[in-house]
């Protein structure tokens, strides 16, 4: 495979921003249930109740959603009344009266009575705190995974079965971990990671030390890909810039974005036929 020397501008010109959906089956589950609640002008104990006998994770869930509350925030208020009663299921089924006073002395009725007769529809505030809070958690997972599943993809597309997935392989120096190892994680020729991020943090340049790692442990002749996406890069080009460098002096082989996906399979059946794979 020829060397060619990328450039910052090059990767970061073919970025593009990773949209995906940030429901997930827990999500849609409690959208459903927040739509077929009934709309009261006072709630009792009794439709808390319902609640966490229905479905108990889905139901505190949706008491965070009425009261604002974050997970870490609900189990202080929780554990400051029960003490170390407990807050889970377990604790709910053996001491129900206990937990169900815990929880309206949080104001969970009020609540609930304000957000249900909110217009033009009482739930719109609800799915957007879950949006907002789970469901950008949620969409932050499926971005990195989709960048993955779309790199395996094309790796299975080119390879078959020939390959181990996000595992640690052996080098001749060291071990690291990478997202796929061809044809195995016990003597690789071809490494690749695949990462995509939809908002800017530390997991961008945490990164660079995985990269680094590889490069360590990896022999000389084994390439190493990059693939990746998202636009929160132009926000961390110090960050990307430091891989175009390892690019650069040969400890990354290629950089790949999904407007790259052509040439990554190109390369890929380029490689094969070179290591005889």
């Amino acid at each position: 495979m020829e060397f060619i020397a990328q450039n910052l501008t090059d990767i970061i010109d073919s970025l593009k921003p990773l949209t995906v959906d940030w429901k997930d089956d827990t999500a849609r589950r409690v959208i459903d249930r927040l739509k077929a609640l009934p709309v009261k002008q006072a709630y009792t104990v009794d439709d808390v109740k319902t609640l966490l006998d229905e479905d108990f994770d889905d139901g505190i869930l949706i008491c965070r959603l009425f009261l604002g509350l974050s997970k870490d925030q609900t189990v202080s208020v929780l554990r400051g009344v029960l003490g170390d009663a407990g807050i889970g299921v377990k604790s709910y089924r053996a001491k129900s009266t206990a937990f169900l006073d815990a929880l309206l002395g949080t104001g969970i009725l009020e609540a609930m009575a304000e957000e249900a007769n909110r217009k033009p529809h009482w739930s719109d505030v609800l799915v957007e705190r879950l949006r907002s809070g789970r469901g950008s958690a949620i969409s932050g997972q499926r971005r990195g995974r989709g960048v993955e599943d779309f790199a395996e993809e094309i790796v299975q597309k080119v390879f078959g079965d020939q390959f181990d997935r996000r595992c640690t392989f052996q080098g001749p120096r060291d071990k690291a971990k990478c997202d796929f190892a061809i044809p195995s994680k016990s003597a690789p020729r071809i490494v690749i990671e695949a990462k995509g991020y939809g908002a800017t943090g530390s997991k961008m340049t945490d990164i660079i030390g995985d990269i680094e790692s590889i490069i360590n442990a990896k022999r000389p002749d084994t390439a190493l890909l990059f693939f990746t996406d998202g636009l929160t890069w132009k926000q961390r080009k110090s960050d990307l810039r430091k891989i175009v460098e390892f690019q650069n002096s040969g400890g990354v082989t290629r950089i790949y974005t999904y407007a790259m996906a052509a040439q990554f399979e190109a390369d890929l059946r380029q490689l094969k036929a070179e290591y005889k794979l």
